[in-house]
């Protein structure tokens, strides 16, 4: 399955990319975020337990599920002032 992963704020800051194409036997959105997580390097602040996600810009839990061609946005708690 290939999908646009796109990161946002912080996330794009430590990874150094508004976003890439990923490809995996991906089911649901966590399983994406594992894959990223083994790369190492920068992909680490996507283990935060705060991490907001999106699945074809519709908020969702990393229990969501995937198909071909959707994108999945991380980002961290949006917060106010």
């Amino acid at each position: 399955m290939k999908l646009q992963v796109v990161y946002f704020a912080r996330y794009r800051e430590a990874l150094g990319l508004d976003g890439e194409v990923v490809e995996g036997d991906f089911k649901v959105l966590d399983d994406v975020r594992q894959a990223l997580l083994e790369r190492g390097q920068g992909y680490a602040v996507l283990a935060e337990q705060n991490l907001m996600c999106a699945r074809n810009q519709e908020l969702c839990r990393l229990t969501e599920a995937l198909a071909e061609g959707d994108e999945v946005a991380f980002f961290p708690p949006v917060t106010g002032g």
